[in-house]
């Protein structure tokens, strides 16, 4: 019998517009090396590894009359080559070309028609690497029944798995009497099915209205000619294209600001964020209006908490954080932000980030979902999403291939044209920045900003200077713009 979604997957679906689509996504670097990694190689790993993720080749079902909630079915029609894609860069391709490509991709939403999931293998780059970029519907991704797709490619070892042959085959689909007839025999045998019914009937009507007036207030507010009202300028409208920033730091860095004012890394990847903020924030307007703290959501792993689940072995919860851009100094917002997370390190229910890491069959790309998944509940809530997973500090490879680099590039959700990903892996913390290409057309100095905030901490760690002044860091934001330009 099909499994039919939950109320969750299918508010997540009614929610997703072209302007806000609900797909995750990462970029991962590698060095192929003497393995031999191309397209092919690729395609042959991707088809060898999905029988670990049937859920990688069914497809979303709905049910005639939305008697009951949609259904996942088996895709008969699935074509491996449609989901596996080839793309290059000019030769040598730089990061920033490839930073473009990937806010292209991401731009586009998903085919409903078919499984909700893409890989491309991109080629072009400089020093003969190549990078994989992968995006995975929400609804997809749960941590539960299915995982992320790059969870099951990756290898600890360079020397690749063989794991035989896939024998799948495609079971036929439901026809529309089969779909009503199980969905009536649902209801009157499962009571589950008629709540979630009526949740999801309830949400969609309630999600129409509010779209309604969000579409309405759109046009008011353009024929008024106004901003938003809440005054805060990561709070707006979405168009249907998006600016992806990324960012290399170490990890050793982290460390040691810890070691010296005490925390967590997360902390200090916090702080930075926070620093990065204020001096993108300084280099917009002379002041900020007014803007003293931005309210983040932080989804945090949890123990014994009736929230996402995943079969990782934690939960996945919201945290809301302020993040104090008005604090001048580096060293006073660290321990703010410590400070807003020590309640929730007291009740013993935090996950720290070596257990969660040792977890078997860890992967930073599910729980950047999971994250994103929980973010979504709660986003009338905050202004920015902040998802933060630490990850394994040992190479894997694909297919014999090292991964040199990995960035999350987390979805945007409606009225929220920010959002940061963080993982930490193999010695380096990577920060991956997402944003409205209209709303935000000076998001890529957000990238400068997250390396000079960590610089500062890192020198308030060591005793040097802490803060170069406040009109050398404006002059070197605008040189930087103008060079871009």
């Amino acid at each position: 019998m099909s499994e039919r979604l939950r109320p969750r997957d299918v508010a997540l679906l009614a929610e997703e517009s072209p302007s806000a689509p609900m797909h995750n996504a990462t970029v991962e670097i590698f060095d192929p090396g003497q393995s031999g990694f191309d397209y092919p190689e690729l395609v042959r790993l991707v088809q060898e590894r999905l029988s670990f993720v049937p859920r990688y080749r069914q497809r979303v079902q709905t049910v005639p009359g939305h008697l009951a909630n949609p259904v996942w079915v088996d895709d008969a029609h699935f074509d491996l080559g449609y989901h596996v894609r080839r793309s290059a860069l000019p030769r040598p391709g730089t990061l920033d070309q490839l930073r473009e490509l990937v806010a292209r991709i991401v731009s586009r939403p998903l085919d409903r028609n078919r499984p909700l999931w893409e890989i491309y293998f991109v080629e072009g780059l400089a020093e003969g690497r190549v990078a994989l970029l992968s995006k995975s519907h929400q609804v997809l991704v749960d941590g539960m029944h299915t995982v992320d797709l790059g969870q099951v490619l990756l290898d600890k070892s360079a020397e690749p798995k063989e794991l035989g042959t896939d024998e799948w085959r495609a079971r036929s689909s439901p026809s529309p009497l089969t779909l009503m007839a199980g969905a009536v025999r649902d209801s009157l045998t499962d009571r589950g099915t008629v709540a979630a019914t009526a949740r999801t009937t309830t949400g969609s009507v309630l999600r129409g209205i509010a779209g309604a007036a969000r579409s309405a207030g759109h046009v008011v507010d353009a024929l008024a000619n106004r901003t938003s009202s809440t005054g805060s300028p990561i709070i707006g409208p979405l168009s249907q294209q998006r600016r992806v920033v990324a960012v290399r730091t170490d990890l050793a860095d982290h460390r040691k600001v810890r070691e010296a004012h005490g925390g967590t890394v997360n902390d200090v990847i916090l702080a930075t964020i926070t620093g990065a903020l204020r001096a993108w924030l300084l280099a917009r307007d002379e002041s900020m209006h007014g803007i003293h703290e931005v309210r983040a959501v932080v989804p945090i792993s949890v123990i014994d908490d009736e929230m996402e689940a995943t079969s990782l072995g934690s939960q996945i919860a919201a945290h809301f954080v302020d993040l104090p851009v008005r604090e001048a100094s580096p060293v006073v917002r660290l321990h703010q932000v410590s400070y807003s997370f020590l309640a929730h390190k007291e009740t013993g229910r935090a996950v720290a980030a070596s257990r969660l890491t040792s977890i078997s069959g860890f992967a930073p790309a599910t729980f950047h979902a999971i994250g994103s998944r929980v973010a979504a509940r709660e986003r009338r809530s905050y202004e920015l999403n902040v998802t933060n997973v630490p990850g394994p500090q040992a190479p894997l490879y694909a297919a014999g291939a090292r991964m040199l680099e990995t960035y999350p590039v987390p979805p945007l959700l409606e009225g929220h044209p920010l959002a940061i990903g963080v993982t930490s892996y193999d010695g380096h913390v990577y920060y991956g920045i997402t944003a409205d290409r209209d709303m935000l057309p000076d998001a890529d100095l957000l990238g400068p900003c997250i390396k000079e905030a960590l610089d500062e901490l890192v020198d308030s760690a060591t005793g040097g200077r802490t803060r170069a002044p406040r009109g050398r860091r404006r002059r070197k934001a605008e040189t930087t713009e103008k060079g871009r330009r």
